[in-house]
């Protein structure tokens, strides 16, 4: 194998997504143990989650060969780098991997990585235009790397797993959307169906902004229920005080560069898990 198809295949896997999918995992697994993970649960999770990451976005450059000829012309497979049989057989390859690494952790490991594996699948064969099934599809992918993290270490119904699991979901979930207000002239070309295209982009900003006020209400809910002790508060409120502030500004159609209202929300979220992992782990 030449050095130039080598470089192509490792294009398509995108490591930064993968490998971020991955370390989502290992945090799951010190929030559900307040602790540090054994090295093999840490590798092995890390590993089955960023396989089947991996592989999502393999396929889903196969399944947009047609498209990319126009709008990505650069991308390895319609620039000839590689053929459809080479995508196909490493999405092949990256999965049995993926999944030998959530054999080994046992099965409800397995179990999991195989109903994620086949969102994805599903996602880009059939639902990647739809819209807001779509978006949902793509957010329960997110989230389920948390859960995960809880499954591999034995604990995936600790509530602030939970709690962070449907955080990331929904928080994505919203993000999901508004980028799609600020892309409907190109998801209008491809014919996606998304909630920006249905409804304008000021419509689709107006349910992303509800849903991240949702994410708002539900991180107090388990502290006021005494599901979670306060002082894992303080970062919550941070991260709260972020999200109200950075959607009033998303609302605002005045602004022009609302994508940086977008990733402070997402990095407010990240800055507030890293803090409480950090706090459970120092008890």
């Amino acid at each position: 194998m030449n050095t130039i198809r080598l470089r192509a295949l490792l294009r398509l896997f995108r490591i930064e997504l993968p490998f971020a999918a991955g370390v989502c995992v290992v945090l799951g697994q010190m929030l559900a143990l307040g602790n540090r993970p054994t090295l093999t649960e840490a590798a092995l999770g890390f590993l089955g989650v960023f396989c089947v990451s991996a592989a999502a976005l393999i396929v889903n450059d196969y399944f947009d060969l047609e498209s990319d000829r126009i709008n990505a012309p650069d991308r390895p497979l319609p620039a000839g780098l590689v053929t459809e049989r080479d995508v196909l057989l490493l999405f092949t390859i990256v999965t049995l991997v993926g999944f030998a690494a959530g054999f080994f952790l046992g099965w409800p490991a397995l179990a999991v990585l195989a109903g994620v594996w086949g969102v994805g699948l599903l996602y880009n064969w059939r639902l990647k235009r739809t819209g807001l099934p779509g978006n949902l599809m793509v957010s329960f992918s997110v989230g389920m790397t948390f859960i995960y993290g809880g499954v591999v270490v034995g604990k995936p119904f600790e509530p602030i797993v939970l709690l962070f699991a449907l955080l990331v979901s929904l928080i994505n979930l919203g993000e999901e959307i508004a980028a799609d207000a600020m892309d409907m002239v190109g998801d209008r070309h491809a014919g996606s169906r998304s909630l920006a295209v249905r409804l304008g982009p000021e419509g689709a900003l107006k349910v992303s902004a509800s849903i991240f006020f949702v994410v708002v209400v539900v991180s107090v809910l388990p502290f006021m229920f005494g599901r979670l002790e306060w002082v894992l508060f303080v970062p919550i409120a941070f991260m709260d005080a972020v999200i109200v502030y950075s959607t009033v500004r998303l609302l605002d159609a005045r602004i022009t560069n609302r994508r940086t209202y977008i990733r402070r929300i997402y990095l407010s979220g990240t800055v507030a898990l890293i803090i409480i992992v950090a706090m459970r782990m120092v008890r």
